[in-house]
């Protein structure tokens, strides 16, 4: 741990950097001694004093702080009349700034404070000119940082301590570091005079320890335990999610806003299955999976029995809503704000949220916050310091996970707090496929599946739209399925000749991937493609999933991803509006395709597999699914996606691109028959799956009767 792995500045500027941010933070976590030399003392600037403090503590680093208490003409005036001792003054201003201010401040913070004080990790020490009725003060701004191999990093200049200084106002302060040759002797001389001044051993200044009446009346908010993360502070930050947005903007987490609530909104009326949902769950005691379709609304349901809970054991209720993708992190925002709540979003980096949910958690905690709600990714769910954070609520703990299926992998299922006192799973698809343990893990937790809701149930109940389904038959070509079967083969033989290759083997993912994306990117798509969109040039509203794979294109000799032929296609020869909408779109972008696709300015989305859980585009019409995997739940999810209501739209279609082999090798005699049926089985599942509930059922099963006869699977699906 040394400052000289940082990269210092000899200048910082509050027009070009984040003092906090850019030097202060950095500088903190190289460090073991903090020393700090300001002006004026007063709970704002002890405040800002504590930001990046937890650094320290993590390293066993110390800060001493020199301040010159705030005096009024008043106190001076009594210290040179004698007619009260001088400390006695003194400790009465320190009393007073902080009784003034006090309120001001979120108490977490100073029972971070406090508690450093206790521990003699923080020292404080004020500074007051001896010639006292001259109005002077003590003034000096100076800082040094100091690691365990004697560096030293001094900075002087207009910056105070405070979170007006370092947030608002535009300060300048220069660097000198003793490793730096051309200013080593003004480092280490600024060093000299913080030790003086500390030592009072600087002419005309007196320093004297910290007032123990000032001490004590920050020490009767000490906690028993050290502060987990870095104290917020009261000044705007940034929400995590503001460089995403269409406008900069500032969020005041300390502002005094209305205490949250947690009600079912007016315009919001519970179907019967959503009733239902929430009774199974209380009396299933506050434990539970609902297993409802996508687009049923899990997300009402999951919120107003966060409500009703909230009516009946009132507060405190600590909330933490998790779900898998950034983006939905944003909607789910949006629905708990219209039931009352002020959710933290937890998300991007620890710096934009740490703090103040440390703040929530106390007042939560010390009863002056009623609810308090997070909402987060399933990778900051998972990490440390949420885990640490959220490991000290001791009870009134209800957990939501959107989308549990993801939480019984390997890592995830770890993370599963125990003090969580109320549980609900929520999924389209709870079952994890060819993962037993990963699913036992999940009901383990969370309790059994309370509800299913089933895709058929939101059909007949008009929850969802009706939909059309329309198989397009795609024949591999003689080289493409040699070489499925050749890959299929040495997967096989790995395999101890088992073609029957669902879940992944360790030394078999490399070849079953490429199995999977010479099935997805099969060539003769593209062409299906645009016999299909040519006639539907015009029309809008059209979604198309590709295969993450690479096709070869009659144009363009070089081999490329799907993505982008297809996007290639529609735009350059159809001459359609398109985008792409891929994990790699930056989350602004992504809102505001949304946007520009329901409104109809862009005709196509060509999407891989980031639209398959969460997004709410109700809007669409028409989807083209070129790829899908052999996991039902994502044409499932995507399916669900596809069917959400949407004002005007009557039915949706679903095109699905279904990969056929070769007439040659469906005969009785090919000797690749029976690898034949074993393979295509899987696609066909699907495509009965699909056609079980459309419009047009029966023609879309007529459509793949002759293949399914040709490999004797006609009872496929007969049972289900």
């Amino acid at each position: 741990m040394s400052l000289r792995d940082l990269t210092i500045q000899d200048e910082y500027r509050s027009d070009r950097c984040d003092l906090i941010q850019e030097f202060y933070i950095p500088c903190l976590e190289k460090a073991t001694v903090y020393k700090r030399a300001v002006g004026f003392f007063s709970s704002t600037s002890m405040a800002a004093a504590a930001k990046g403090l937890t650094a320290l503590i993590r390293g066993g680093g110390k800060m001493q702080l020199v301040a010159s208490p705030h005096l009024s003409p008043e106190d001076a005036e009594a210290i040179v009349e004698g007619m009260r001792q001088k400390e006695e003054v003194i400790v009465s201003a320190v009393l007073r700034e902080l009784d003034k201010e006090f309120e001001e401040i979120v108490q977490d913070r100073w029972a971070c404070l406090a508690w450093l004080l206790s521990q003699n990790i923080l020292e404080i020490k004020l500074a007051v000119t001896k010639e006292i009725r001259r109005q002077g003060i003590y003034h000096e701004k100076l800082g040094i940082f100091a690691d365990t191999e004697n560096n030293i990093v001094a900075f002087t200049g207009s910056a105070n301590e405070s979170s007006t200084a370092l947030i608002d106002n535009f300060e300048c302060i220069d660097v000198f570091c003793s490793w730096h040759l051309g200013v080593r002797e003004r480092a280490l001389k600024k060093a000299e005079n913080f030790q003086k001044l500390w030592e009072n051993e600087t002419p005309s200044i007196e320093v004297m320890e910290f007032p123990e009446a000032a001490k004590k009346s920050l020490l009767r908010l000490r906690p028993d335990r050290p502060p987990a993360s870095e104290p917020g502070l009261p000044y705007k930050l940034k929400p995590p999610y503001a460089s995403e947005s269409k406008g900069s903007y500032n969020v005041n987490y300390a502002a005094k806003k209305p205490p949250e609530t947690l009600k079912i909104p007016s315009d919001i009326t519970l179907r019967k299955h959503q009733r239902q949902a929430i009774q199974e769950w209380f009396a299933n005691a506050g434990l539970g999976i609902l297993e409802m379709a996508t687009g049923s609304g899990k997300t009402i349901t999951a919120l107003a029995t966060a409500s009703l809970l909230y009516e009946y054991i009132g507060s405190p209720l600590f909330i933490v809503i998790v779900c898998p993708y950034l983006h939905l992190v944003t909607q789910w925002i949006a629905e708990a704000e219209r039931f009352g709540l002020d959710p933290l979003p937890c998300a991007f980096s620890y710096t934009k949220w740490q703090g103040e949910l440390a703040v929530r958690l106390y007042n939560l905690t010390a009863g002056t916050r009623p609810i308090a709600s997070i909402i987060t990714s399933n990778a900051t769910f998972a990490s440390d310091l949420f885990q640490h954070q959220i490991g000290k609520v001791p009870r009134r703990f209800l957990l939501i996970v959107d989308e549990v299926h993801n939480l019984g992998s390997q890592q995830l299922r770890t993370c599963l707090p125990e003090n969580a006192t109320y549980r609900m799973g929520l999924s389209a698809t709870p079952q994890r496929s060819f993962d037993t343990v990963g699913t036992e893990a999940i009901t383990d937790y969370f309790g059994s599946i309370l509800v299913h809701y089933t895709l058929r149930d939101a059909l007949q109940d008009k929850v969802l739209c009706p939909y059309c389904y329309y198989p397009q038959l795609i024949a591999l070509t003689d080289d493409e399925f040699n070489r499925y079967y050749e890959l299929t083969v040495k997967i096989a033989r790995i395999l101890g000749n088992n073609v029957d290759l669902e879940a992944p083997t360790t030394g078999i993912e490399a070849l079953l991937i490429q199995r999977s994306r010479l099935i997805a990117t099969a060539q003769g798509k593209l062409e299906t493609l645009q016999s299909l969109l040519t006639p539907l040039a015009d029309t809008t509203h059209n979604l198309i999933y590709c295969g993450d794979g690479t096709v070869e294109t009659e144009s363009e000799p070089s081999v490329e991803r799907q993505i982008y032929a297809v996007t290639r296609l529609l735009g350059r020869e159809l001459g359609m509006k398109v985008a792409k909408y891929t994990a790699e779109t930056p989350l602004k972008r992504r809102e505001e395709l949304r946007q520009e696709f329901a409104q109809g300015e862009i005709q196509c989305l060509v999407a891989i597999r980031c639209l398959d859980e969460g997004v709410d585009i109700p809007e669409t019409r028409r989807a083209f699914i070129l790829a899908s995997s052999s996991n039902p739940r994502q044409f499932i999810q995507r399916r669900g996606r596809l069917l959400r209501t949407s004002p005007g739209k009557k039915i949706a279609e679903i095109f699905d691109f279904v990969v056929e082999p070769p007439a040659q090798f469906t005969r009785l005699d090919s000797p690749h028959y029976a690898l034949t049926r074993g393979l295509f089985g899987k696609e066909l599942r699907r495509t009965i799956e699909f056609a079980k509930l459309a419009v047009n059922g029966p023609e879309a099963l007529g459509k793949l009767l002759d293949l399914r006869d040709r490999l004797n699977l006609l009872d496929l699906g007969v049972e289900e």
